[in-house]
């Protein structure tokens, strides 16, 4: 009889214990009221079946793509002037120029211009010579390009049918007109005839109305 009632108290201790046990999991809003609720993890782990899926680390495995940047290259002939930050003179700064591969048509023309008008006088005055080839292709009263004009009918006597002479391409005088041009056309020299649009020879005398600025070895310059 001992033996029965001893059973009978362990059956009925364990059902109150399953019974506590199912009544503290019954929902999480019950749950939350005795355990506080786990933070979520702000990194977490990622696992996928391929580990190939994922990002990789190694700075070597991550590909750049770009557009292609195009630009426009200068012309040959055109490039900066160089020295002209430490030439004293314009004879030494003629002296630092390198001779182009090869000329732009424009630059010839410019070039050709300084050679016909100027290759007997002062690098002054091929300079000033230049530089009213420049200032009219940059102003709205001729054409827009070194070579319009130069050959533009009826404004420089060594233009012969539309062209050129023949040029001594090897001669010293013609190097030197180049190294005159570039400078001219890059400003790199101050000019003695600025802002000149006109010239002449000095041995003639046109009754021209426009204002005198200078007068370079044997032209005179006028705007």
């Amino acid at each position: 009889m001992g033996t029965k009632l001893e059973w009978a108290s362990a059956v009925a201790l364990a059902a109150s214990v399953v019974t506590a046990v199912v009544s503290t999991q019954g929902s999480g809003a019950a749950a939350s009221d005795h355990e506080p609720v786990p933070a979520l993890d702000q990194n977490p782990v990622v696992e996928a079946e391929d580990a190939s899926a994922l990002p990789s680390s190694d700075p070597s495995d991550v590909a750049f793509v770009a557009e292609p940047v195009v630009q426009a290259l200068p012309e040959s002939g055109d490039a900066d002037v160089a020295g002209d930050d430490t030439a004293e003179t314009l004879a030494q700064l003629v002296a630092m120029q390198d001779a182009p591969a090869k000329l732009s048509r424009n630059m010839r023309c410019l070039a050709g211009a300084i050679y016909f008008e100027a290759r007997g006088e002062s690098l002054e005055g091929q300079l000033a010579v230049g530089r009213v080839v420049i200032n009219r292709a940059n102003s709205d009263r001729f054409p827009d390009s070194y070579c319009s004009v130069v050959l533009q009918r009826s404004q420089f006597s060594f233009v012969r049918r539309g062209r050129l002479p023949r040029i001594p391409e090897r001669s010293a005088a013609w190097k030197r007109a180049v190294a005159v041009a570039r400078i001219a056309a890059a400003d790199g020299w101050d000019n003695p005839a600025k802002g000149a649009l006109f010239f002449h020879a000095a041995r003639i005398s046109p009754r021209w109305r426009h204002a005198r600025l200078a007068r370079v070895d044997n032209h005179i310059f006028y705007r």
